[in-house]
Formats: structure tokens, sequence, C-alpha cells
């Protein structure tokens, strides 16, 4: 019995348009943090205290826009900047407590309007959702996935 391979490209448009869709419904209102702000806050409080250089390269922006990110968020009070301890001439960011508590906020409000947007659905599509959510963290971390071996049946 031969198995046909998923057309990737058709699963990569499709995943692509279902989580645009998913992030625009799951924006909270204007007042909030934008998902660029709360995606670099988030990974200071992670990964802290970085580099803005560091940062820009593990949040995929450019320089210019990541500094935009950072003066928007220094001036909310939810990041500091100190001396970077191996060069004089350079800085570190990390949170504050403020900025600890915008995250904690956002994902917060993030997970229940996500909740809600599934929360009609049949239990077997959340299983379904549930058992492809290793597989999108994969992806969203950058990692690449080992094909699983499978054997003949």
């Amino acid at each position: 019995m031969s198995h046909r391979q998923p057309d990737r490209t058709e699963i990569a448009a499709r995943l692509a348009a279902a989580v645009g869709r998913i992030n625009r419904r799951a924006r909270t209102d204007s007042a909030a943090l934008g998902y660029g702000l709360v995606s670099a806050l988030a990974t200071i409080q992670a990964e802290g205290p970085l580099r803005p250089g560091d940062l820009s390269r593990i949040e995929v922006v450019t320089k210019p826009t990541m500094t935009r990110i950072l003066t928007e968020l220094e001036q909310r009070g939810f990041i500091a900047r100190e001396a970077d301890p191996r060069d004089g001439r350079a800085f570190m960011v990390s949170a504050t407590p403020e900025g600890i508590a915008a995250v904690e906020r956002a994902r917060s409000d993030r997970t229940g309007i996500v909740a809600g947007l599934i929360a009609d659905l049949p239990v077997e599509d959340v299983e379904t959702i549930a058992a492809a959510l290793g597989a999108l963290e994969r992806i969203g971390q950058g990692d690449r996935a080992q094909e699983v071996p499978t054997g003949e049946h």
C-alpha cells in the first residue's frame, strides 16, 4: 500500500493563512502592546540581559526596527539599560518588574481570546490541534524537525 506524500506547499499556504487570521483575531485593543513589542519583551525576559543586536537577531528584525521597539519599551518603563560588562561602549537590556507584568498580561489576554476561538470546536478538532502543537512550536523556534522513521506496514 503506497502513501501519498503531503503537498507541503499547500500545507504551508494554508498554515500561513490560518495563523495570520488567528493572530489578527487574537489581537487585543489598541492600547495594549503590539505583537512585536510583546515578542521582544518576552525574549528579553527569558534570555536577558541582552545586547540590542543579539535581540534583533533572535527576533529576526532589523537593527533600526529593534531600536524603535526598545525605545518604546523603555519609554513605557518595561526595560532598563545597563552597561555591557564586556564592552563599556555597548549596553544590555533587561526586563523591569513592570515589563514582566506586561508580558504576563499580554499572554493571558491572548490565551483568553484564543481559548474563546476554540471553545466551540468539536473535541476531535481540539485533539488534532493539540497533536500538532509540538511541530508548530518547533517551527516557531526555528528548529528543523527530524523526520520520524516509519516502518513498513
